[in-house]
């Protein structure tokens, strides 16, 4: 189970991982903007108890994706504007069709000494499309390539076939789930990657414990340490004024106000960085009906939602996911709340005065509380709403098959991956339950143009049936707010699931 939100249940988890915590921190040089060598940088995440794992092919919480990225490498990585970036693959190159590609690979090596190669990159690929490995979570957005028809190319070089045309496979493969393993490696418990730290310890909802590991490719790390933290809001907030953890991930915009003068704590925030809003099944009544969800879309009030739920710190939405992403369809009007026509469609769809379900939970900061706001905003057009509330370590799981509606976020990832990944009929993460073959066909078909202009329109056009048909209400794009100690130099703001975001080979302690 995570841990409790105090400030001595942080405490408790460093040391069962295996940490001895410093007591404080120095508050020499705090402004130097040259790195240091030593030192072990502690960092809190929300947790996920027992689900908690070091298989980096399945990765679901923000908490394990850290961990992984301490350990382990992917080929290509996302920058700040959501574009492929190299990581393993120092460039890449498609056919004229974009369906074989070629990567060439740079020389690094796993901290067990083996030098990277293309049989390594083949395997990872197999290990997570293994059809038994259900939660392997690239596995859909993956499946179209070709492992039959994959090959080595030279001595570092490996050639990725599809089975179809896709111009986004670099960007597909920076997604969630996707790092390096050695070839033959299958043991989470012993993970052996080419990332700047080297595996010490892990115990799941507690924490994780890496070692620099000098012969990275990218150079060693300034920090001899990196600990991984497993703690709730209150006890990151709690550790991180207190000087007991460096780095505090997903914090609140009460916290941030609340250390605004704290000279001994720092919010570094991003922008725009991934979406709130909230999830209607369109695959049963009453939001199979188009009209039904476009009722909702037109009651919520997301001036409202932004100012409270985000203490005003993002930017409303307009059901459109990515905002500010490439392929984003820019000059869409934004939608207005417009509670006599939401009653007039409540009428029309019989949801007048009828009840639907809210399946909320504790799971993120402000799910609860949006729940609650939406259900007194919807009241005021005649739908009513219960709320119930289900068990925060499961409830990401949960909401693919309960509740009418649910709470819905994302972090950064490219638009034409969140749609593989939360919209296809068969994607994983379908909270929606929006299957339809045509949407999928005119999606794919979108993927395969290689032309960027051409696509980009396609995209357009994929994201406009989504945002009048589906079952999205995407009400805001708040900032992604991280706090870290005075001591603590080198953290860039940057989207969540990109480059230089839980970063920490290239961060230092003062």
């Amino acid at each position: 189970m995570p841990v409790t939100p105090t400030r001595r249940s942080v405490l408790a988890v460093a040391a069962a991982a295996g940490a001895d915590l410093l007591t404080g921190c120095s508050s020499a040089d705090s402004g130097s903007s040259s790195p240091k060598k030593g030192g072990t940088l502690r960092a809190a995440f929300p947790g996920a108890g027992v689900k908690e794992t070091m298989d980096p092919h399945a990765q679901r919480q923000f908490v394990d994706i850290a961990r992984h990225k301490a350990v382990f490498d992917k080929l290509v990585e996302l920058d700040s504007t959501l574009r492929p970036v190299p990581r393993l693959a120092r460039s890449w190159s498609s056919d004229d069709d974009a369906r074989v590609w070629r990567f060439e690979l740079r020389e690094a090596r796993f901290h067990d000494g083996h030098v990277l190669d293309a049989d390594d990159v083949l395997y990872s690929i197999s290990r997570i499309l293994d059809p038994d490995a259900a939660d392997h979570l690239a596995k859909n957005s993956l499946s179209h390539i070709d492992l039959s028809n994959c090959r080595k190319v030279g001595r570092r070089g490996v050639e990725i076939a599809l089975t179809r045309p896709n111009a986004e496979l670099p960007s597909q493969l920076a997604m969630t789930g996707t790092p390096i393993v050695r070839d033959g490696w299958d043991d989470p418990k012993k993970p052996v990657g080419t990332g700047p730290f080297r595996f010490v310890s892990f115990t799941a909802g507690r924490g994780f414990t890496g070692r620099r590991f000098d012969d990275h490719w990218n150079g060693a790390p300034h920090l001899d340490e990196v600990r991984i933290l497993s703690a709730e809001t209150e006890a990151r907030a709690a550790a991180v004024r207190s000087g007991e953890v460096h780095f505090a991930h997903e914090m609140t915009p009460t916290f941030a106000r609340t250390v605004e003068h704290n000279s001994r704590v720092r919010v570094v925030a991003t922008r725009r960085s991934g979406v709130q809003g909230f999830a209607l099944k369109t695959d049963r009544a009453p939001f199979d009906d188009p009209d039904a969800a476009m009722a909702v879309k037109l009651l919520v009030d997301r001036e409202r939602l932004v100012e409270v739920v985000c203490a005003g710190r993002a930017e409303i939405g307009n059901d459109v996911y990515g905002k500010g992403y490439t392929y984003y369809p820019e000059g869409l009007a934004q939608r207005e709340r417009d509670v006599p026509e939401a009653r007039r469609l409540l009428k029309r769809t019989g949801l007048y005065n009828k009840k639907v379900t809210f399946y909320t939970s504790t799971a993120a900061d402000g799910f609860a509380q949006a729940a609650h706001l939406f259900t007194d905003q919807a009241g005021e057009a005649g739908l009513k709403v219960e709320v119930v509330n289900g068990p925060p370590e499961s409830y990401f799981t949960d909401v693919l098959g309960k509740g009418t509606v649910t709470n819905h976020r994302c972090g950064a990832m490219t638009i034409p991956t969140y749609i593989s990944e939360r919209l296809l009929a068969d994607a994983p993460q379908n909270a929606t339950a929006w299957k339809h073959q045509d949407f999928d066909d005119a999606f794919t078909a979108a993927r395969a143009v290689v032309d960027d202009d051409k696509r980009t329109e396609r995209y357009r056009s994929v994201q406009t049936t989504l945002r009048d048909q589906g079952g999205l209400v995407l009400w805001g794009h708040p900032e992604w707010l991280n706090a870290i100690s005075h001591t603590v130099q080198g953290v860039k703001e940057a989207p969540p699931n990109t480059v230089d975001w839980a970063r920490f080979d290239t961060v230092w302690l003062d």
